[in-house]
């Protein structure tokens, strides 16, 4: 073996392990931002379900907020605002994600609804 040799033996395991931690850190990213991406469009479907919720209770005469709220629930997120506007109505989900060193992400989704003019 000559002296080369010697100087880089063992080297190779090192570099192994940092490329496969670093490929498993790569993987938990991208699964995280997986998480995420999914639950802003579950937010979105709930925000959605609650403004034709709204929009509904509106024509019917019952009041909208509440109604938007029972649907986001349904949908797992959690109203954060609803404003109506004669028979329009905009709403905002915000539903829970992933969690990141102890602390919880939420995502938001928006909507509105009513008549088109």
């Amino acid at each position: 073996m000559t002296r080369r040799q010697r100087d880089q033996a063992g080297l190779a395991v090192p570099v192994v392990v940092a490329g496969i931690a670093l490929l498993a850190t790569l993987a938990l990213v991208v699964a995280l931002l997986g998480r995420l991406v999914a639950d802003q469009r579950r937010a979105a479907a709930a925000a959605d379900l609650a403004a034709l919720a709204a929009a509904a209770a509106t024509q019917f005469g019952e009041e909208p907020c509440p109604a938007a709220a029972r649907a986001a629930e349904q949908n797992g997120s959690r109203l954060t605002a609803c404003v109506v506007d004669g028979d329009r109505v905009r709403v905002r989900a915000v539903r829970e994600s992933a969690s990141v060193l102890g602390r919880t992400l939420e995502v938001l989704g928006e909507a509105h609804a009513g008549p088109v003019r």
